[in-house]
């Protein structure tokens, strides 16, 4: 699953409201050892495997990261 850009669609555990953000390669690994990507602020931060695992990371204090995440390619 190699893309530039994700969609990283944030949701409840409860299945109910969505929010999508658009992430683009940042040519950095995280800790996995997968590429990074962030949105233009550079506040959202995940590192996307290969097989679509999402793994956020934290860009400041006092951010909790998501429990439900999924990547989807974008074109």
């Amino acid at each position: 699953m190699s893309s530039q850009r994700f969609e990283l669609v944030f949701s409840e555990e409860t299945g109910g409201r969505e929010d999508v953000v658009v992430v683009t390669a940042t040519g950095l690994s995280g800790p996995g050892g997968h590429p990074v990507y962030e949105d233009p602020t550079g506040i959202v931060r995940a590192e996307i495997s290969d097989r679509g695992e999402v793994r956020v990371l934290a860009s400041g204090g006092g951010q909790s990261p998501a429990r439900v995440v999924r990547a989807r390619p974008v074109e």
